[in-house]
């Protein structure tokens, strides 16, 4: 996957958001809206050799200043068709992004991906709490139905942190040479799962 899917560049009308608020909260995370000072914590996670493979994708070769103007960009002129937030310790410490991107209103579906890029909160919880408030989130305000995601079948890590919140192993799947597995979950499968992932 490339890095530029997610600066999709489609000037919609400026959007002004409150970048303090705090769309959801779990027992260890919290999501809000993206903001300009994320830049530097999202460049440093862009250009990093093991979560690039992870994201099966390469670091980005942009400079850093480069890169601010790409973000600021995104944070100014937010996408119509995708969701992107970071993520959070409950204390406002940010720890990763989330994102739902390629939403479709017509299929009623859209495709997840998230990233704890600081490695200190690996293995602790706060994907799975992340990823559980994320779906519960927009299942909540969106008339979405279907959400997907395609994981690397040597993932195991996150495989199981998606699984715990209820997503399904469907197939897999190899895109740009790379081995996927896709998963998904359902409104009303998500309608009757526990949701202490």
């Amino acid at each position: 996957m490339s890095w530029e899917k997610f600066w999709p560049f489609s000037k919609n009308e400026e959007i002004i958001l409150n970048n303090d608020e705090v769309f959801a909260t779990g027992k260890i995370t919290q999501l809000r809206s993206k903001k300009i000072e994320d830049a530097s914590n999202d460049y440093n996670w862009r250009i990093d050799n093991e979560l690039s493979n992870l994201d099966a994708t390469k670091p980005i070769n942009l400079t850093y200043n480069e890169f601010l103007r790409y973000h600021k960009e995104d944070v100014k002129f937010p996408s119509s068709n995708s969701l992107r937030l970071a993520v959070e310790t409950l204390y406002g410490k940010h720890i990763g992004n989330c994102m739902f991107y390629d939403i479709n209103s017509k299929t009623l579906q859209a495709e997840f991906g998230i990233m704890i890029g600081n490695k200190d909160y690996w293995n602790n919880g706060y994907g799975s709490d992340a990823v559980n408030i994320a779906i519960s989130f927009f299942f909540k305000n969106n008339n979405i139905n279907h959400i997907y995601l395609h994981t690397l079948t040597n993932n195991i890590r996150a495989q199981k942190a998606f699984e715990k919140c209820g997503f399904r192993k469907v197939k897999n799947v190899t895109k740009e040479n790379k081995k996927f597995i896709f998963m998904e979950i359902w409104r009303k499968e998500w309608d009757t799962i526990d949701k202490n992932c």
